[in-house]
């Protein structure tokens, strides 16, 4: 089974979405699961992870829905208010949901990139293993110092890094942000996500070797026990199809033995999230 562990879905309207930006107006309209499955069809993927792009109780609810509707959706990565005095409930009202298996808060749209420190949201964030739920971290590389010491601090708790935390690929960033995903990969209870990547880069102009020096980072860092790959459609699209962007890391794993392949495609997606076949 190949899992896609980071997509999104959406019925658009403005005031939901105000993160899409008029250069990203190719987003601006409904992205279903119909529009999904014949890519997945097509890049032999069978599998995907729903991941929350609104922060309100009725995405988590919809998104639960469709994964009720749509045997491909193995897991959903939800919303709740992890600051909220009610966290605990919201979570006793999703947790029992066999497909929801982690939650995710928009941290790198924050104003304080201190945010994920505060005392409310780490109250949020203790309640997680009780309910057997994971934690998206959806970062830029300012913020990884930060989520270093949030991961030190909860040990039993699975975490994983969205999107490889957003280096500048197009000015072909490396530093600090090697030097600081290499510090957060030294804690166990992390995962890190190979995705987002080609909206890092140059939109119209990327090469697919453009990717290799961070794949080659994150490899290394994490190694091949502790990776995922996801596509983050249809945001991805902004920089091309679903088939050439997942085409990145499928062929830069291809060179990795059978073991290594079967374990990011398949066996860390499943053990991470605890995904049913």
């Amino acid at each position: 089974m190949k899992v896609d562990t980071h997509q999104h879905f959406w019925r658009y309207n403005e005031n939901d979405y105000p993160w899409m930006s008029a250069e990203m107006g190719a987003l601006r309209r409904d992205f279903e699961p119909s529009d999904l499955q014949p890519l997945l069809q097509e890049s032999a993927i069978d599998a995907t992870v729903a991941v929350q792009a609104r922060q309100s109780l009725r995405e988590t609810e919809w998104l639960l829905e469709l994964s009720r509707k749509h045997d491909f959706i193995k897991g959903v990565i939800g919303w709740v208010d992890l600051r909220s005095p009610h966290v605990a409930a919201q979570l006793e009202r999703f947790a029992p949901h066999e497909k929801l298996r982690g939650v995710r808060h928009v941290i790198h749209d924050e104003p304080d990139d201190e945010f994920m420190l505060r005392r409310d949201f780490l109250t949020g964030i203790s309640l997680l293993a009780d309910f057997h739920l994971t934690y998206d971290l959806l970062l830029f590389p300012r913020h990884l110092t930060f989520a270093g010491e949030l991961v030190r601090l909860y040990p039993a708790q699975s975490f994983v890094l969205d999107h490889i935390a957003k280096p500048s690929i197009r000015t072909r960033e490396i530093q600090p942000w090697l030097a600081d995903l290499q510090k957060l990969a030294a804690c166990p209870n992390v995962f890190c996500k190979v995705s987002g990547m080609v909206t890092e880069a140059n939109w119209n102009g990327w090469q697919a070797e453009d990717f290799n020096i961070y794949m080659d980072a994150v490899f290394r860092a994490f190694g091949s026990q502790r990776i995922m790959i996801g596509s983050d459609w249809p945001v991805c699209t902004l920089a091309g199809s679903y088939t050439r962007i997942m085409d990145i890391p499928k062929n830069y794993v291809a060179r990795l033995s059978v073991d290594e392949q079967n374990a990011v495609w398949c066996r860390n997606p499943k053990a991470f999230y605890g995904l049913a076949e």
